[in-house]
This record gives structure tokens, sequence and C-alpha cells, in this order.
């Protein structure tokens, strides 16, 4: 490990008296990933078909550009303009910018939800689809894009494990984040009627989310990767026995009708986005801020106990904690379930009092990383 300060800002340094949180090195033993690009932008990659249609299955062409292995500096910059330093941000610029020619990648295709929460964090931004989480992490940093907004958890169906996972893995900060109602349409081709259908496509987790409605509707239920893609296949190969659930946006994208709007059983369906960064924000408190940040623990009774005392002892509201499997733990422990805390609360880095707290965590803590300090989402949309 080694130590790094909240920011490297030269005002928020530390000094002898200030906390110094240890970061561990990302575990970059990436795979080759793929992005879908627009088509400007496919000079810089290689392309490869990685599947065609099946029309006796629910796998659907996707055209995917691979990321090289390297990219020369030539390939990612022009002779007017190259990539500048990693710098903190500002909060205005982080969260409140009208994305102005920002590229911001997402998951999914055209029509996702995700999309959606991207455009509403970085209104007139180049919204980036990328095949998967890691995909999308790794276009930040490979500089193919200025951010990425991904989510994270959905209020009905719970934590997003992978992008967590994704969060330690990878050298990006948390900048902001995003709540975004969810509202499912059931989507089939024109001249298709409910009574016409006998099976629905869509993730998951949306498919759980209407499965009372879906039960009334007497339809098969059979998941796929993601909602738009859903609707994607649905359109292109003309089924007249398949619907899809989906987003309205995704209904115009692909020319679809809407049998049926909000059939999510719960009108409660909100899922919140993060918006990462190369770059960290500069804490400030001037608005409600929340800060993110992931520990381990060292053995010994009521440890965990005594690691949340340091935040109700300063009277800072905690707002998640999340715990996963401690990989690659290079501590020399046999343990088998060791974890890892990720951890959410109201307070920004700028506040002493959130300070003190890390400070006095860091007796029970064997890691601890700042994943971000940031405006909290407080509109009601």
């Amino acid at each position: 490990m080694f130590d790094a300060a909240v920011s490297s800002h030269s005002s928020l340094a530390p000094s002898s008296s200030q906390p110094r949180f240890h970061f561990t090195p990302p575990f970059n033993n990436h795979s080759a990933a793929t992005l879908n690009l627009p088509i400007t932008h496919l000079k810089r990659c290689r392309i490869r078909i990685v599947s065609s249609i099946n029309p006796t299955t629910n796998n659907y062409t996707n055209f995917q550009a691979v990321l090289p292995d390297k990219f020369p500096e030539a390939s990612l910059s022009t002779p007017d303009s190259s990539p500048s330093l990693p710098r903190p941000l500002s909060s205005s610029i982080a969260s409140n910018s009208d994305g102005s020619r920002l590229r911001v990648a997402y998951q999914g295709v055209s029509g996702a939800y995700s999309e959606l929460a991207a455009e509403t964090a970085y209104p007139n931004c180049e919204a980036v689809p990328c095949d998967q989480f890691d995909t999308a992490f790794e276009a930040v940093e490979r500089w193919l894009v200025d951010r990425a907004v991904l989510p994270i958890e959905n209020s009905l169906g719970g934590s997003i494990h992978r992008n967590y996972d994704l969060l330690l893995r990878h050298r990006l900060h948390i900048v902001g984040e995003v709540k975004l109602p969810i509202r499912h349409c059931l989507l089939a081709n024109p001249g298709v009627k409910i009574d016409d259908l006998k099976r629905v496509l869509s993730h998951p987790q949306a498919l759980a989310q209407c499965e009372h409605t879906l039960a009334k509707f007497g339809v098969t239920r059979e998941a796929v990767d993601d909602t738009a893609g859903a609707a994607k296949f649905v359109a292109y190969n003309e089924l007249k026995d398949a619907g899809a659930v989906a987003s309205a946006a995704a209904a115009r994208i692909y020319g679809l009708n809407i049998l049926a709007e909000d059939i999510q059983d719960d009108s409660d369906n909100v899922t919140r986005f993060l918006m990462l960064a190369r770059e960290p924000i500069i804490p400030g408190s001037d608005r409600p801020f929340k800060t993110s940040i992931v520990f381990s623990l060292v053995e010994g009774p009521g440890a965990l106990f005594k690691a949340l005392a340091v935040f109700a002892l300063r009277h800072i509201n905690l707002e998640k904690i999340e715990s996963r499997p401690l990989r690659n733990s290079n501590n020399g422990s046999s343990k088998c379930f060791d974890y890892i805390f990720y951890l959410d609360f109201e307070a920004s880095m700028a506040d002493s009092n959130a300070q003190n707290a890390l400070r006095h965590l860091e007796e029970f803590a064997t890691l601890l990383r700042v994943l971000g300090s940031y405006p909290a989402d407080t509109r009601r949309r």
C-alpha cells in the first residue's frame, strides 16, 4: 500500500496533523474488453463481429470495437489538442455542468435507462454505449470518454454488486450521483396486441419488477442482457409473438408500440447511478455532500461496531453499508471469509468532523480508500 492525500489540490494536502488514507493499487488484470463506439471514433480501434443473428435463439447481432492493449499517444490526441494530466474537479464542473462536449459512457444500447441517466447527469453530452460495465470503466481510464454513468443500486432489486467490485479494481473517482425513477413499458411491433404475445424479453431485474403484471398477461418471461437490447431484438427480428419490457425512449428509437405503461408492480422504483471520472472532485461545503469509502477491519470482537461508532459519535448519518468478499488479499491471512465494507455517509471531506471520523476509523481499519466526496442528488423527479 502507499499513502495518498484525499486530493492532489495544494489546499487539501495533508499536514502532519491531518489524516492520511491508505490506497491500494487497483487490480488491473483486465481481459480484452469491448466498447460500442460511434462510427467517427472507430479509427482508434480494431473491429470484429462477435455474434450474429440466430432466429432460433435470443442472441442478437453485436458489432463491437475491441480496445487494443496499448494506445499510442498519437491515437488519443490530435496535433491541436492532447489530454491534460489528471486534475481535481470543482463540484460545479463535475456535477452541475450542462455536459457540453463531454463524452459519457453507459452500459447498454441506445434507449437504455442508463443512457437517460447519463443525459440527466450531463445534458447535451455525447452518450457512448458500452457492451459491459467493465468496458465503461476502461473507456474512462483510457481517455476514450470523459465520464461514465453507471447504476449502483435499485430501490427494489438492491445493489449492483458487479459495479461495487469494479470501483475497487479501477482507479476512478465518484464525482456525483443521479437517482432516476424507472417506468417500465410493455412494447411490441406495430399491429401486435397483448393477446398475441406468448413471451416477453427484458433484463432479469426488469422482469422481476413487473412479475405480477406479466403473470396477468399470461406470457413467458425470457431474460436478456438489458432492457433496450430486448426492444432492439424484438424490432429487428419483427417478432409477432414476443414483446419487450423497456423504456418509452426505446419504443421511439426502435419503432415499437407501447401496449401498456407503468407496468412495474411497485411505483417506488428508483435506480441510483454514479458519475465517475478520472479526476477526483474537490470537496465543498456549499451544498449537501456525500462521501463513499471502502475499508476492511482488524480481527477482534466488536470491530464493525467500533468502526461504525466513529460516525455515530460525531452525529454523521450513514446512508448505506455493503459488504463484499475481500479478494486477492495480501495480508497473509488464511481466513476464507474476509470482507471489505463499502460505506456511504452524509458529510463532505471538507468538513473537519468527517476528517476526524476517518482518522478515528483508521484505528480499526486495515484498508481505507476514499472513493469520492461528491454532491448528493437531492432533486425530485
